[in-house]
């Protein structure tokens, strides 16, 4: 799978990346406070002051954005819910969280976590600001990092899905109506209406010449919509997929070759010949690996005539299996999270059949047209 993150290392055990849109929300802060905020509220200063201030501010920023990711994810491990990794990108940062939290009470509190952080680190900072007083530079940062914790804090609790104070919303809905589903999508809806809001805000802002502010804006209620619908719409899919069984979509023609053809071979006989794109590889009487399209184009086309399919294969042991009565939602999951079109299917410890996103979405249009 392509990476589209730059990998920083680990705290507590949860990887940390970089996504790229971050650089760009991390040039365009760092010149709206070297270029307008500093010189704004500090006057005298050099150019060379202005900026470097305004990088280190836009650098603190994002460690506080970071720590209200770990405060989620602290608290999620406490909960026994793995965190795959924190990822900082243009909105911020996102901790992604493997599954949702058991009860309500769980997601109370671990969407309240965040929050918690950056008003914690607001009142940090307002302390420190006061403590140091006498270097000018340092309280132009420290001032500035006390009020965007805070405004973070704030916004993040406004009560709409994805927002963390949507999250708080369906915990109490989840507490009181005993419906994870009907708490999803009053939450979700409630994010939708805030992210028209925005919408609406920020074409009054252009309108009002205030144009760069304005598409910010309106570009923010964008992206909360685009959430909020997406989350209603993956409920309804869940709600669908509820009960059935990968062995329900999975196709048991699948083919085998040998470990020993080339990807040319493969290339010419299976994928372009009959269409696959997924192949189990065999050795010995044992099927020792897997291979796709995506491996075969990792390799430069001149060298699949003389490269064996062992030497790009996916191991069997990296391979992940499902059961045949696995629930097909969690193996659509697990695909998205683990980043692979396809999952073989096993009874009995043996391979029996593939299922992918093809076939899931073959299966739902069967649903429909029956009127399942």
């Amino acid at each position: 799978m392509k990476r589209h993150h730059i990998p920083l290392g680990k705290v507590i055990g949860i990887p940390i990346g970089l996504d790229y849109t971050w650089f760009l929300i991390f040039a365009l802060l760092t010149w709206s406070l070297a270029v307008n905020y500093f010189p704004r509220e500090f006057k005298n200063w050099s150019t060379a002051a202005y900026w470097l201030t305004g990088a280190a501010t836009s650098i603190m920023l994002f460690i506080s954005v970071l720590l209200h990711e770990l405060g989620h994810s602290v608290v999620a491990i406490r909960y026994k819910i793995s965190v795959r990794r924190i990822t900082l990108f243009i909105f911020g940062g996102l901790a992604e969280i493997d599954g949702e939290p058991p009860k309500a009470s769980a997601e109370f509190w671990i969407a309240i976590a965040g929050p918690i952080v950056s008003f914690l680190l607001a009142g940090i900072f307002y302390l420190l600001k006061s403590i140091f007083e006498s270097s000018t530079a340092l309280t132009a940062v420290l001032e500035y990092l006390a009020f965007i914790n805070l405004a973070l804090a704030v916004f993040n609790l406004i009560p709409g899905f994805p927002l963390d104070g949507g999250r708080v919303l369906r915990s109490i809905v989840w507490a009181f109506t005993k419906n994870f589903k009907r708490a999803t999508t009053i939450s979700a809806t409630v994010g939708r209406f805030f992210a028209f809001f925005f919408i609406f805000l920020g074409v009054i802002y252009m309108f009002s010449g205030q144009v760069g502010s304005g598409i910010w804006i309106a570009f923010i209620g964008w992206f909360l919509e685009s959430a909020a619908s997406s989350q209603i719409q993956q409920q309804a899919l869940h709600e669908t997929l509820r009960g059935h069984t990968v062995e329900e979509a999975m196709t048991r023609d699948f083919a085998i070759v040998p470990h020993d053809s080339t990807l040319q071979e493969v290339v010419d006989n299976m994928f372009l010949g009959i269409g696959r794109r997924t192949l189990l590889v065999k050795k010995d009487e044992k099927i020792v690996g897997l291979i796709t399209l995506h491996e075969v184009k990792n390799i430069p086309r001149n060298k699949w005539p003389d490269t064996l399919v062992s030497e790009v294969m996916v191991p069997d042991l990296q391979t992940e299996k499902v059961d045949l009565n696995f629930p097909m939602w969690e193996a659509l999951n697990k695909m998205s999270k683990d980043g692979v079109n396809q999952l073989p299917v096993t009874e009995n410890g043996e391979i029996t059949g593939i299922v992918n996103r093809g076939s899931i979405l073959s299966f739902l249009g069967e649903l429909q047209e029956s009127g399942r």
